[in-house]
């Protein structure tokens, strides 16, 4: 079998860089090692954990905020099972879907471990051991990324855990202990503390959600104590051991030897994740990884193999699903001889958690690092007349512009529909829109939107109108 390019991992850069090919005349193949298609982001990342995100907001409204507004609801019942069903449910329909995209874009999909055999040549192991060559022209490195648990940390997918088993427990753990303030381990601490969990996150650094806002974190910090999730920031996990079903986890104060354990039913790992390269078969191509286990690609995503990309997870930047997509397109069209363009500072990042927070361009601090003057204006939601119809008044939002051209360097919201909100900023910030321009732009009334505009116009010259 032969193609003009092959690519290897189905996840979100995988398969968007495969329909881009096909779509632009090239014969393709995707190789997935397991039996469906869709990558940790539809399997076991953005999709499921998703679907438990919204089906436990419901439930904590209607625990603590529907009678507010004048519904009763009688014994509130929680069905774990149910939840987790409509969860798989959900996957399954994303899984099809990215199924019949391969037939509609006549890509052949050939499920096995694919290992680089040559420059032109990937061997796709299957499990039954029988193997297959794939004679290619251009290959693409698309193999994601897998959570990574130290080995002092004892994981064993029973008690300690990371997200993958998180989003299959089917009985609601009385408490569980978090490792890491990240993404992830918001998100998961948000799913089970709106069920009822009891939870404890411990966090090295001395905020939640480094390299984000700190503005932006602080307050969404705040609004998750509220909800009554405990925070231990400062800290490390020395020790993580697991008996029968009590899990203890031994924290140490990081800039002293006091220590105390935590006791739960589960510890779940969520301290980042690690590029998924194993047995990829770099060495046979002469492709090197940096000290991160990161492949390294030059500013067209080529390898040192020149015909060879890689995408995604398992190279620089953001771990993100569209981030991976956009590099898809990228690669895919290069091939093609088009002439792409990836801005890698106006790629959002978003927490769905609720409130939800997102944001795009630099930090105030990292405005500072660099040198860079700016100016900053915020607005609460809680001064929105929309956010007071809905109760959704945490949050806040901040934008942050260039103290000579006004320009917008950077926007970051907390607070409710921040993850749609966020677009206004990034679709505005690739036009170089300045403060001044956001904040003669109409916006309807009301909404959420009106308090991007009300940021902007405190950030031309602290002029809000409702505040």
């Amino acid at each position: 079998m032969r193609y003009d390019v092959t690519v290897i991992g189905s996840g979100p850069g995988g398969y968007v860089a495969a329909i881009r090919c096909a779509q632009l005349g090239l014969k393709t193949a995707i190789i997935e090692r397991y039996n469906t298609l869709g990558g940790t982001c539809l399997n076991v990342g953005c999709i499921p954990s998703k679907a438990l995100l919204d089906s436990s907001e419901h439930y904590y409204n209607a625990a603590h905020h529907f009678e507010e507004h004048g519904i009763g609801t009688g014994k509130l019942k929680l069905d774990l099972k149910k939840m987790i069903a409509r969860k798989a449910s959900v996957v399954d329909q994303n899984v099809k879907g990215i199924d019949y995209l391969m037939k509609k874009n006549k890509i052949d999909v050939h499920h096995g471990h694919g290992t680089i055999a040559s420059k032109h040549e990937v061997t796709v192991t299957a499990d039954s051991g029988e193997k297959t060559t794939l004679e290619t022209d251009k290959i693409i490195i698309a193999t994601g990324s897998k959570p990574t648990t130290p080995a002092a940390f004892n994981y064993d997918k029973d008690r300690v855990i990371s997200s993958t088993e998180a989003l299959n427990i089917e009985v609601l753990p009385k408490k569980m202990v978090i490792i890491g303030g990240g993404v992830i381990g918001l998100e998961m601490g948000s799913v089970f503390g709106r069920l009822g969990t009891e939870i404890e996150i411990v966090e090295y650094m001395d905020r939640i959600l480094p390299g984000m806002d700190k503005d932006c974190a602080r307050d969404l910090q705040k609004t998750m104590k509220r909800m009554g999730i405990k925070f231990h920031t400062k800290h490390k996990v020395v020790d993580v051991v697991s008996k029968g079903k009590t899990v203890t986890v031994k924290v140490q104060k990081r800039d002293s030897e006091e220590t105390f354990e935590l006791k739960a039913d589960y510890c779940l790992i969520s301290i980042g994740r690690r590029p998924y390269t194993d047995n990829l078969g770099l060495d046979s191509v002469g492709i090197t990884v940096d000290d991160r286990g990161r492949i390294e690609v030059n500013e067209h995503l080529q390898t040192s193999a020149d015909n060879i990309y890689a995408i995604g997870d398992v190279i620089k930047g953001a771990m993100l699903a569209h981030k991976a997509e956009d590099e898809g397109v990228f690669v895919a069209e290069s091939i093609a001889g088009e002439k792409p363009h990836i801005d890698y500072n106006l790629i959002p990042g978003v927490v769905y958690t609720w409130p939800e927070m997102a944001g795009v361009g630099i930090t105030e601090e990292q405005a500072k690092e660099k040198s860079i003057a700016v100016k900053v204006g915020k607005f609460p939601f809680k001064a929105l007349g929309r956010a007071r119809a809905s109760m959704d008044v945490d949050g806040l939002v901040k934008i942050i512009a260039d103290k000579s051209t006004d320009e917008v360097l950077g926007v970051h919201i907390v607070g409710a529909r921040a993850a749609d909100l966020i677009m206004e900023a990034v679709a505005l910030m690739e036009f170089r829109a300045t403060a001044e321009d956001i904040s003669r732009i109409c916006h309807p009334h009301p909404t959420y939107t009106e308090a991007i505009k009300e940021a902007a116009l405190a950030a031309t010259g602290n002029r809000p109108i409702h505040m």
